[in-house]
């Protein structure tokens, strides 16, 4: 029987770079996402496709009766927003769908898949965080914050679900990555959203190498792993600072 899996924030970017490479290892697909599947890269042969806001319990419920009855061998859960700018600037709408998205949503999916494969025994998840969790994010405050509940949430379900050796769970903290992450966040005039980015292919192999190698954690980039460790030792006020340089709107034509 073949495996079977489900890829969120799947209809570009690290999502749909994941599903390559799940279909490639023969798993059957279920891809997730909030935007149309208009991208052909996104493409693949035979999975099926659904457009869900996961920024809702309605709409998480909606993915979780798409799945059916079936068995989950894999979960990527990937989808998330940002957004840029002032938080004194930002409406409440837009923040609020950021955490819903990326903290509700996420937590509650992750919640429901979980306890089917501790039932099952088995099962594999890979979770999308962001070095964004290890710093102070000026001008992108709300998004920081929740990659930081992310990073964390994760690192504790881990660890209560050491004892069931049949499931791993990663978290793949990236950097930049070039997709449309900063245009739809209101960040294209920034220093980050203008500067140069990883591909979201590479940063999808190195997730899901470590997903199958069952490592807990990977950062995906060297320089990202110096900015992480650096963040681990430095007063917050510092990379608040740096953070803003990068982030303040209008940063990207200095």
């Amino acid at each position: 029987m073949a495996k079977f899996g489900i890829i969120t924030g799947a209809s570009s970017g690290i999502g749909a770079q994941l599903a390559k490479l799940a279909s490639a290892d023969g798993y059957e697909l279920l891809l997730v996402a909030d935007t149309p599947f208009v991208d052909p890269a996104a493409g693949i042969a035979g999975a099926e496709t659904l457009e869900v806001d996961l920024s809702t319990i309605e709409g998480v419920d909606r993915l979780l009766g798409a799945i059916g009855e079936r068995h989950i061998d894999l979960l990527c859960a990937n989808a998330g927003h940002g957004l840029g700018g002032a938080f004194l600037d930002q409406d409440i709408a837009e923040w609020r769908h950021v955490i819903d998205t990326n903290v509700t949503g996420t937590a509650y999916l992750l919640q429901k898949v979980l306890k089917q494969m501790v039932t099952q025994g088995e099962g594999k998840v890979l979770v999308t965080g962001s070095i964004a969790g290890w710093m102070p994010g000026s001008f992108s405050a709300v998004y920081n914050g929740s990659k930081a509940f992310v990073d964390n949430f994760t690192a504790a379900i881990r660890n209560e679900l050491k004892d069931h050796k049949g499931i791993t769970l990663t978290t793949l903290e990236p950097g930049p990555v070039e997709t449309n992450f900063f245009h739809r966040a209101g960040m294209d005039d920034t220093k980050v959203g203008q500067g140069e980015k990883a591909d979201p292919a590479d940063v999808a192999k190195d997730g899901w190498d470590a997903l199958n190698a069952g490592k807990d954690t990977i950062i995906s980039g060297w320089m990202n792993k110096l900015q992480v460790a650096a963040a681990g030792v430095l007063p917050q006020s510092v990379p608040a600072q740096m953070h803003r340089g990068m982030a303040e709107p209008g940063s990207g034509d200095a």
